[in-house]
């Protein structure tokens, strides 16, 4: 159906959809959700809107998520950002022994039996089992699924999807897993999350993938292994070239590894501070700085303005920055 179907009486336009600066209601995403009800002939239309939602959905917050240190770091990180994120359910994570409980609380609707709290259940279970497929790999199943509403005619569909047993008409909406799958770092780069990582950057940091040579090979790597920042030694390594021969090509091009480095670090900061609500000590873990207070120096260094001044729209652009970026990663 049309996208203007859909959104009818959500006071959007199709053109919203694609434009980063518009701000959506949770009362007009419940809009959207009652006509999809009303208009679809698919009763797991919502499984299959969750399903669609990947790590790139979320932008910068997306590419936040990849670059997290440990896997409960990730479930922290959505749980913290998630109405901001557009959950339609608050989310809770608790752990004991062997089982970690992610607790729902639906947003639009606090009647289980109201057709709305189920679909936007549905969609908010899909969702959390698409991105926990992301974050954790592809083999990631949930050991159980419980649900407040009644049974749904349809209820062969969450047998299908979710492949763990399931229960409705229970106290409260509950999603488990086995806590071995948050017990060590988080995803080692896989073919996904490298395309992932590189669409994320490409919508919010064009100027770090648009490059010729080494440097583009550099930032390449940076970009599609997120989070890390490796000597020079070891991308050298990771690029089976010598590091003599390494440092001698990237002289060619008039540039340093400590340079690309630390333009890649500035231009992801700027992308969270004027993409996110994330803190300073959370930019600073995910760029590797000890703290904050570290990272606040840098970004001084790289740009002459402190991070507030690009929360707050008053300082220049990127490009601007570039020029003279003062060097401050270790080789």
């Amino acid at each position: 159906m049309s996208a203007s179907r859909a959104l009818g009486g959500a006071n959007l336009r199709s053109a919203d959809l694609r434009d980063s600066s518009v701000r959506v209601s949770y009362r007009q995403v419940e809009t959207v959700f009652r006509n999809a009800m009303r208009l679809s002939q698919d009763p797991a239309i919502a499984f299959r809107a969750g399903e669609r939602m990947h790590v790139l959905a979320y932008g910068m917050y997306g590419y936040a998520m990849l670059s997290s240190r440990t896997r409960t770091e990730v479930i922290d990180f959505a749980a913290k950002y998630g109405r901001i994120l557009g959950t339609v359910a608050d989310i809770d994570f608790t752990r004991k022994d062997d089982t970690t409980s992610c607790l729902l609380d639906p947003l639009l609707s606090r009647d289980p039996a109201d057709d709305v709290y189920r679909f936007a259940l549905e969609f908010a279970f899909a969702t959390c089992q698409t991105l926990s497929r992301d974050v954790y790999g592809g083999a990631f199943r949930f050991s159980k699924l419980s649900a407040a509403y009644a049974t749904p005619p349809h209820a062969r569909s969450y047998d299908r999807i979710f492949q763990c047993p399931i229960e409705f008409g229970q106290s409260r909406n509950m999603l488990e897993f086995d806590t071995a799958w948050i017990d060590h770092r988080a995803i080692s780069p896989d073919e996904m999350t490298r395309a992932m990582a590189v669409r994320i950057c490409r919508q919010h940091l064009d100027p770090v993938v648009q490059d010729d040579g080494l440097a583009a090979d550099i930032r390449r790597r940076l970009v599609e292994h997120p989070g890390r920042f490796p000597s020079i030694e070891a991308m050298a390594a990771e690029l089976m070239i010598h590091p003599r021969t390494f440092r001698r090509r990237l002289q060619l091009q008039q540039k340093t590894y400590r340079q690309i480095v630390s333009e890649f670090r500035m231009q992801l900061a700027v992308g969270y501070l004027r993409n996110t609500q994330m803190t300073n000590d959370e930019i600073a873990a995910r760029l590797a700085y000890s703290d904050a207070a570290n990272f606040r120096h840098a970004f001084v260094r790289w740009t002459g303005k402190c991070p507030s001044d690009f929360r707050n729209g008053r300082a220049p652009g990127v490009a601007a920055c570039t020029q003279d970026l003062l060097a401050d990663v270790p080789n």
